[in-house]
């Protein structure tokens, strides 16, 4: 049986001893093979598109370009598998956990270094390409929106407008082109993506628990274990939402 050729890996740190901490402990895991280390944005940049490495260990502060710059630079679709490094960052981290990617927090643990390295191994192998490109793309949108979260929102009925508290939106539903918001009793039509709204929202009550569902943290009533890893979210108005294993783990806190 043929095996597969090994993950091509990219190093970007500024930081010399933090470099040398991540090869060595790639240099023990099978199957990696270290296509080459850099210090800049600028220069990850070049490696990732003229290179394609299948996976990047990226450091979030970076000269010339930070690791967020990085990614913007070279798109979502065009992103490898990644990592991402951070001294402590709290918005990053927390933008991560809502978006359910990957990141390590230095000095980098072996245990967090062999589970990053199981969650790319496994992207790698699937094709799920899509949805890790969504979840790439709503990060950069969080990461644009920093302090600029929606407080009211402007709703538009048959004759006339509604203006809607954002906290007191309960969950929100994806519906084609449009999204659903629940208040009490009544919920309304907003013509927006779930990932535009997502990124206007607040992370620390907004958070994505599927593809289709938003849910403001404070209206949830109770999480019960489902099947195959998933959970069920009771909400206040006693409607019940599937948590999906891909966005469980910023959850951790509540299960």
């Amino acid at each position: 049986m043929p095996t597969s050729p090994p993950m091509r890996v990219l190093i970007a740190d500024d930081e010399g001893p933090a470099r040398q901490r991540i090869r060595q402990l790639l240099r023990k895991e099978p199957g990696l093979d270290i296509l080459a280390e850099v210090a800049d944005g600028l220069e990850t940049v070049d490696r990732i598109l003229n290179d394609r490495p299948d996976l990047v260990f990226l450091d979030i502060e970076m000269p010339e370009l930070s690791g967020f710059g990085v990614l913007e630079r070279v798109g979502p679709e065009h992103m490898p598998a990644t990592v991402f490094t951070t001294a402590y960052n709290q918005h990053a981290i927390h933008a991560f956990e809502v978006n359910a990617l990957d990141y390590l927090l230095k000095p980098i643990d072996p245990e967090r270094m062999a589970h990053a390295l199981e969650r790319a191994r496994a992207w790698h192998r699937s094709s799920l390409v899509r949805g890790y490109q969504a979840q790439l793309e709503e990060l950069l949108a969080m990461v644009r929106n920093e302090g600029q979260y929606l407080h009211r929102i402007l709703v538009k009925e048959e004759d006339h407008h509604v203006i809607l508290r954002v906290k007191d939106i309960q969950w929100v539903e994806a519906e084609v082109n449009y999204v659903r918001l629940h208040v009490e009793g009544t919920s309304h039509l907003l013509r927006t993506s779930m990932s535009n709204l997502l990124a206007k929202l607040d992370p620390r009550q907004f958070r994505r628990i599927h593809r289709s569902s938003i849910v403001n943290l404070d209206c949830i009533r109770e999480v019960h274990p489902w099947f195959s890893g998933e959970h069920v979210m009771v909400m206040r108005d006693g409607t019940r939402l599937t948590l999906s294993r891909t966005f469980r783990n910023q959850f951790h806190e509540l299960l």
